[in-house]
């Protein structure tokens, strides 16, 4: 298995893609369950790249989360605090204070960065601090960011409903915020876009 010397092959692929935990995910919030399966620890892979062989683990709590009947799943890192689901980084809101995981052994994701910028620009309070199983259930409101899930509500956690069970004021605030900034109304973040 000495990798050395392999050629480095490349292969891109372009298709169309809706949302990708489906268009009632964006407006309604999903549903999301804690999995069996746990988050790498930092020293067995490198939780910073985003490379195939760190899907594996997502992949068995993807097909865990759907076959019993959930949208998605969430991964708790080996100490047991939440690390993030399996292709998008997790944000809580709690008494008006966005919280989001360290990155200890999560993928540093470009929308998670776009979501604490945006949270800088617009006064928002965010702590970077470690998350509790049970600071999920106790939550105001809950979502997942990720360049395929942009910014999802989550509106259940194990069958227990974030804060009234629908997406939040300030999860919708910034959902609706960070598409204005995709869609190039927002000039403020205009440095974001590539235009082609």
């Amino acid at each position: 298995l000495n990798p050395l010397g392999i050629p480095i092959r490349v292969a891109i692929a372009v298709w169309p893609w809706g949302a990708y935990l489906g268009e009632e995910g964006l407006t309604s919030g999903i549903r999301v369950r804690i999995s069996s399966f746990t988050r790498h620890h930092p020293n067995i892979m490198m939780t910073k790249a985003k490379v195939v062989g760190n899907y594996a683990n997502s992949q068995l709590a993807k097909v865990e989360a759907i076959q019993t009947g959930y949208d998605e799943a969430l991964l708790l890192d080996p100490a047991g605090y939440v690390a993030e689901g399996t292709g998008e980084n997790i944000f809580i809101v709690r008494d008006g204070i966005l919280k989001t995981p360290p990155l200890m052994s999560i993928l540093e994701g470009i929308t998670r960065a776009s979501v604490v910028e945006l949270a800088r620009v617009e006064g928002v309070p965010l702590k970077e601090e470690p998350l509790s199983r049970d600071e999920l259930y106790i939550a105001d409101e809950l979502f997942f960011t990720g360049t395929a899930a942009e910014i999802t509500p989550v509106r259940e956690v194990d069958r227990r409903a974030i804060g009234t069970g629908k997406p939040g004021p300030l999860t919708t605030r910034l959902q609706r915020q960070f598409f204005e900034i995709v869609y190039g109304k927002d000039e403020r973040f205009k440095e974001w876009l590539t235009y082609l």
